[in-house]
């Protein structure tokens, strides 16, 4: 993964395992209590910027400027996120990948990269509101 592994990081890498949706660092922090982990608050906030440094992890802004994280797959892909509850489902780029290129060269760009996040409302959400 390109990081040190130490005890902590193995707990916040496991607890990030079973989160199918983007998290704060203050829910990662708090799936590490509920299972007997001790790690620090401050320990979880380094480890998953070290974590994203080496693109281990995807992180997402929200508005309000807070930071999500979420284990990655190794594959270029792009998500689906749901606004109400974070549920995220990686989606393939297929036309996103050509758009992007296409754009880029419209106004005279080389493409390095891009990253695209899709937001809606889940179904399981649709169904509570």
């Amino acid at each position: 993964m390109g990081v040190r592994s130490t005890r902590q990081r193995k707990a916040v890498i496991a607890a990030m395992n079973d989160i199918t949706k983007f998290s704060s660092a203050k829910d990662i922090h708090r799936v590490l209590v509920e299972r007997g982990d001790q790690v620090g608050l401050t320990t979880v906030y380094r480890t998953l910027q070290s974590l994203s440094e080496v693109k281990a992890v995807d992180v997402l802004h929200t508005d309000a400027g807070e930071a999500l994280y979420r284990l990655c797959g190794d594959h270029h892909h792009h998500h689906l996120v749901c606004t109400d509850c974070g549920e995220t489902v990686e989606i393939g780029g297929g036309p996103v990948e050509e758009w992007a290129g296409d754009l880029a060269t419209k106004h005279g760009f080389r493409l390095t990269g891009h990253t695209a996040e899709v937001f809606g409302v889940c179904s399981d959400c649709q169904e509570d509101s």
